[in-house]
């Protein structure tokens, strides 16, 4: 089977079935063993999107604490960005910038 094939697969069931909490442990495990086999990670949309909101999360608590209300300026414009690995580099540069201004630029200067 196609990696592509299984991620497609694996999307539907997510999508179709709500199962008890027994059955779901162990069609986790099957997904985990899927994954070794192929060596791949399934995330579905809706751990995405939860990613996505826990990282937009943790930046706007780094703004607030580093920067005071000056910070949560930015949230506008970072809320807007979807892209995991971008947000995951704003939050670790959240450590090493000094203004507002550096951090707007690890954004603005993504490709």
């Amino acid at each position: 089977m196609r990696r592509e094939d299984v991620i497609n697969l694996l999307a539907f069931i997510d999508w179709l079935l709500t199962l008890p909490q027994d059955l779901e442990q162990e069609y986790w495990q099957e997904v985990e063993q899927l994954e070794a086999q192929h060596r791949m990670q399934y995330i579905t949309s809706f751990e995405r999107r939860g990613i996505q909101k826990g990282l937009q999360k943790g930046i706007s608590l780094g703004l607030k604490l580093k920067f005071g209300e000056a910070g949560q300026n930015l949230l506008p414009e970072i809320e807007a960005i979807q892209d995991v690995s971008l947000l995951e580099t704003i939050l670790k540069a959240l450590e090493s910038v000094s203004t507002l201004e550096e951090l707007r630029q690890v954004y603005q200067n993504h490709n």
